[in-house]
């Protein structure tokens, strides 16, 4: 992953510039999710913004995921309307041009890298304002007079999936895409750890044993 990023960098760094970008708001935000159970550790997210720079690790950790006891939960595909996921705002960085996703799928367990090529319209429809009625606005008779969809949230299930959407609050999300990520053939953490990946958690290992993995439902 981190020789990729060299290579655009030393390829894009001709036409990137230093300057501070140029957006509507303050910062676009990164989220991430997983479907019930499907337990995720994310090693690391990396940037090319449209400037062409190179931005690695901006963002790792957990995911957004519920894991109700008593296998309650619904793992199959993703919700109607999904949140913003678990993440950060991203000061100083323009707007993606690629996204990659370097992460471990514990119920496997498996490691995966995902490249998101993000097409024009999404950053035309990011700095874009709108005019959102909030549900809670709409009781009072107010309406949200402007609105941005800042925030990218990526979706990450077994198998390599990831599910990208644009989203904004009291905004219908938009469908980015669906994308399928490869193996790595060093494992977690380009094998530092010797193959050992992030344990998965009690309540998630007892909904695998009882039902199994829903291939194919993201």
């Amino acid at each position: 992953m981190k020789r990729l990023l060299l290579a655009l960098l030393l390829s894009l760094s001709a036409c990137a510039t230093g300057s501070q970008p140029r957006l509507p708001y303050r910062a676009w935000y990164v989220g991430l999710l997983a479907p019930d159970y499907m337990e995720v550790w994310v090693e690391s997210v990396d940037v090319v913004d449209r400037r062409g720079l190179v931005f690695e690790r901006v963002h790792a950790g957990v995911v957004s995921i519920l894991t109700p006891p008593d296998n309650s939960g619904e793992p199959h595909g993703w919700p109607q309307r999904v949140g913003a996921g678990s993440g950060k705002s991203l000061p100083g960085i323009d707007l993606p041009e690629i996204v990659f996703v370097h992460w471990q799928s514990l119920v496997e367990p498996q490691t995966y890298n995902v490249r998101i090529n993000i097409p024009a319209w999404v950053r035309e429809a990011m700095e874009t304002k709108v005019s959102p009625k909030c549900p809670w606005a709409s009781d009072w008779g107010k309406e949200v007079l402007t609105g941005y969809r800042y925030m990218l949230t990526i979706g990450l299930a077994p198998g390599g999936i990831a599910k990208v959407w644009l989203q904004g609050p009291c905004l219908e999300p938009l469908e980015v895409g669906r994308f399928e990520g490869a193996v790595s053939k060093l494992g977690p953490y380009d094998g530092l750890t010797e193959g050992e990946h992030y344990p998965l958690s009690d309540t998630s290992r007892t909904y695998i044993e009882t039902h199994g993995v829903p291939y194919g439902s993201w």
